[in-house]
């Protein structure tokens, strides 16, 4: 026996050591058992001073059966003893592992040959994070996780989905083999590099995306930038068809817009010009400039009747209204389009420039400025070398693009799909993770039986993308927290991976259930990390700087106890390891040049 217990604060229990401590080579963080008659608690030693023991409770006993948590306190007559080895993998895994339903995450850190395990459904069912300082071993960990998890041989975890946002394109080279292991098991990949010849880079299909998906591509931060964006997909719906299916509706658009402008009080060459403009980039077969409007005794086409006459009058003006009017219809009403048809970047941004006008955005100076920001934006992205990850050369559906991202050239699934974002800005990296986790997230809401094609959603350097932003003062939500909060009862599951938690979304850290944190050193992290993780103890905090390069402290709904975990170095590595000075800088000396 370890000795008598002298009190009792709190969570903690203060034991007298009746032993000689010399014998032991260290007693703290191990686990042992207050046992009396009525209660036998668990807990951990935390510290030795002055031949006591503080003993953390970690949980108690029943029925043979470790549950984490303390009901009942034990009396001071218990016996205090360390917890017995056979008994250690109840306490600190899972006990008898299964392979079907467990995943070897490491060795414990303090016991020698103890594995640490996971119930798969207790871990991969809820959010978590994965946290860690530069150099602590956070990617090396991560590949390893993974890489257990993808050599199960029997059961296979064939209809696994991981969508991976890797920011410095570290990670290929450890997942990219793993069907040398397990054949059923598929890598995909794709870059942001657009010199790379040998993988495939992003290709969003533009008419996937919605109203709030442009607003966050053009940088929207007003409510009132929010109806021309609309407004001009509700434009693409039509213009970008063949004419013959809407050419009604279209010939409306163009006579609206021109009406609009003819009344808009402009000088007579302002408004000539204009209507010259829009006709000659918007025009069907049946209203152009060539258009003829008959009249009794002549017949003109539309560009003679805008001719000023000597008196700088426009006078056929009247004419030039009741004949578009007889374009107009009142029994058609512009919609979204809902992806049933292709079109592109090109045709969203003609459409845009129309919607200006159509809205009569010029009459008002301030709300121009304001909607000529977008519109710049718009021209800026169509005319730069990122417009092509929003080009697809065929037209899919939704549920087809999804398809397509999770199938293999050899027609098997891919269970990891990697998106190499480290070759574009982390405002458009921000904006890629957005735009694909919200289609992620509509098309598992929208499947008929919810959660039966889960879909894991990891982030590395997450501090970049889910961050607290205007998404929800402009949209009224932010995707990420929404899957946080929203996603599990639909299988989507977000996996944040970073090394600095204190620019993370506070909403979206609150919702994570399970934690692998590596050392961290930086305080503001650390303080983050005190206040917001759900189930922290000032005992974790303590171990947080300490721990060695390759472990980690892991806890949460799938730990019974927090415990020190100790991972294997993955094979293959990640390309994350840092620049060998030595190596780089250092060259011996050639003696026969010297000569």
């Amino acid at each position: 026996m370890l000795g008598r217990i002298n009190g009792i604060e709190g969570n903690n229990v203060i034991v007298d050591l009746k032993i000689d401590i010399n014998d032991y080579e260290n007693l703290v963080n191990l686990h042992v058992s207050m046992k009396d008659d009525k209660v036998e608690v668990i807990g951990e030693i935390t510290d030795i001073n002055n031949r006591q023991a503080m003993i953390n409770m970690l949980g108690q006993i029943e029925d043979g059966e470790f549950i984490s948590g303390v009901s009942k306190k034990p009396s001071f007559g218990a016996s205090v003893n360390l917890v017995p080895k056979e008994l250690l993998s109840s306490i600190l895994s899972v006990g008898e592992y299964n392979e079907a339903e467990h995943l070897l995450i490491g060795k414990s850190a303090i016991y020698d040959n103890v594995d640490i395990a996971v119930d798969i459904n207790s871990f991969f069912q809820e959010h978590f994070a994965i946290f860690g300082a530069t150099g602590s071993g956070k990617s090396c960990g991560v590949s390893r996780v993974f890489q257990n998890l993808f050599s199960k041989n029997d059961p296979v975890p064939y209809r696994a989905s991981l969508f991976l946002f890797d920011a410095y394109g570290e990670y290929h080279s450890a997942f990219n083999r793993l069907n040398e292991k397990v054949k059923e098991i598929g890598f995909k990949a794709y870059t942001t590099n657009l010199n790379d010849e040998e993988l495939p880079h992003i290709s969003i299909p533009i008419w996937l995306l919605g109203v709030d998906d442009i607003a966050l591509l053009l940088g929207a931060d007003k409510h009132s930038q929010l109806p021309i964006i609309e407004k001009a997909m509700k434009l693409v719906n039509v213009f970008a068809r063949k004419e013959e299916e809407v050419l009604k509706s279209k010939n409306d658009i163009i006579a609206r817009a021109l009406i609009d402008i003819l009344s808009s009080g402009k000088s007579p060459a302002q408004i000539r010009d204009q209507i010259f403009s829009v006709l000659t980039y918007y025009n069907t077969s049946e209203l152009n400039l060539e258009t003829l409007i008959v009249q009794p005794g002549y017949t003109r086409p539309i560009k003679n009747c805008l001719n000023i006459d000597a008196t700088g009058k426009l006078r056929e003006m009247e004419l030039v209204a009741s004949f578009l009017d007889t374009f107009v219809t009142d029994d058609y009403e512009l919609s979204l389009p809902d992806g049933s048809f292709k079109y592109t970047l090109k045709d969203l941004s003609d459409a845009f420039d129309f919607a200006l006008i159509s809205e009569g955005i010029l009459n008002s100076d301030k709300i121009y400025d304001e909607m000529n920001v977008l519109k710049v934006r718009m021209h800026a992205l169509l005319n730069s070398d990122e417009s092509v990850y929003f080009e697809h050369e065929e037209y899919v559906t939704t549920k087809d693009y999804i398809k397509e991202l999770l199938t293999m050239d050899n027609g098997r699934k891919a269970q990891i799909i990697n998106f190499n974002i480290n070759y574009i800005d982390d405002r458009l990296a921000k904006n890629i993770t957005k735009i694909y986790s919200k289609l992620l997230f509509d098309y598992a809401k929208s499947m008929e039986k919810r959660a039966t094609l889960p879909f894991h959603i990891i982030l590395e350097e997450a501090h970049r993308y889910v961050q607290d932003d205007n998404d929800k003062y402009l949209l009224g939500y932010n995707i990420f927290e929404r899957i946080t909060k929203e996603g599990r009862k639909y299988g989507v599951i977000l996996g944040l991976i970073t090394q600095r938690p204190s620019e993370l979304s506070e909403t979206a850290i609150s919702q994570c259930s399970n934690f692998l944190i590596f050392k961290m050193l930086h305080p503001a992290d650390v303080s983050y990390i005190n206040e917001m993780v759900p189930n922290i103890t000032p005992e974790i905090i303590k171990k947080l700087k300490t721990l060695q390069p390759g472990n980690c402290i892991a806890f949460g709904q799938a730990f019974k106890v927090p415990v020190i975990v100790k991972l294997k170095m993955p094979d293959p590595s990640p390309s994350s390891n840092s620049c060998n000075i030595v190596a780089t800088w250092f060259v011996r000396r050639n003696k026969h040049e010297e000569q």
